[in-house]
């Protein structure tokens, strides 16, 4: 997967060091050239010194080939206009940026890209996200430790109970939207084709959930 990450302080710098350990094609941004001494030695990844926002540098980067972008400078307003350039102009799949000040969450959430809060595992739970991708992540609370996601159910599960899938403590079913129409599933709603269920996950449970998902799917 190639990631371009905009901001190589220590969330940036530390998210690009682990990616790259895992096999990933990593770019990092940052308009500080000497960010790039947080890399660590032997890096494997690219670097590019310039903003995160700008088209010349996006696209140096490889961006019209990136999987995901992942904006975590420290200003809000770099994150906001980078990520939107990332989504709107380049169509990357994945757009994540990390936000400072809650109540600028509201305006990412109406773009359509999930944020992760200024806390110390940022870094573990911008990972998450990216690993489970297929899980869209559509709100989080308090420091980021719940999420909604949501997902469409395979095939393999019609006619089980909703409730079926709720592990205490870690996932809950709170939602599932049909036909167009949204409901609070019942104890005995099963699953039909083609629902689209949100739900409250733990964002240390998000691997569980994938498993559960994907071992249906016989993946």
């Amino acid at each position: 997967m190639r990631v371009i990450i905009a901001g190589c302080g220590r969330v940036g710098s530390t998210l690009g060091a682990h990616l790259v350990t895992e096999g990933h094609d990593v770019r990092l941004i940052d308009r500080q050239p000497r960010a790039r001494e947080l890399l660590p030695s032997g890096f494997s990844g690219q670097f590019h010194a310039g903003n995160g926002y700008s088209r010349s540098v996006l696209e140096a980067a490889g961006i019209a080939h990136a999987d995901a972008f992942v904006a975590v400078t420290s200003g809000d307003n770099s994150n906001i206009v980078s990520a939107r350039t990332a989504k709107e102009t380049y169509r990357v799949p994945i757009v994540l940026a990390r936000v400072h000040d809650p109540r600028r969450a509201a305006i990412y959430r109406e773009l359509g890209i999930p944020t992760i809060a200024d806390v110390r595992w940022t870094v573990h739970q911008i990972h998450q996200m990216l690993l489970h991708r297929h899980l869209t992540p559509e709100l989080t609370f308090g420091n980021g430790e719940t999420l909604l996601v949501r997902s469409e159910l395979p095939a393999y599960l019609t006619g089980r109970r909703l409730t079926e899938f709720d592990v205490d403590g870690e996932i809950r079913v709170v939602e599932v939207t049909r036909g167009g129409r949204s409901l609070v599933p019942a104890h005995s709603t099963p699953a039909e084709p083609g629902d689209l269920v949100t739900f409250a996950v733990a964002a240390t449970a998000l691997g569980r959930l994938r498993g559960f998902l994907d071992r249906e799917l016989g993946t």
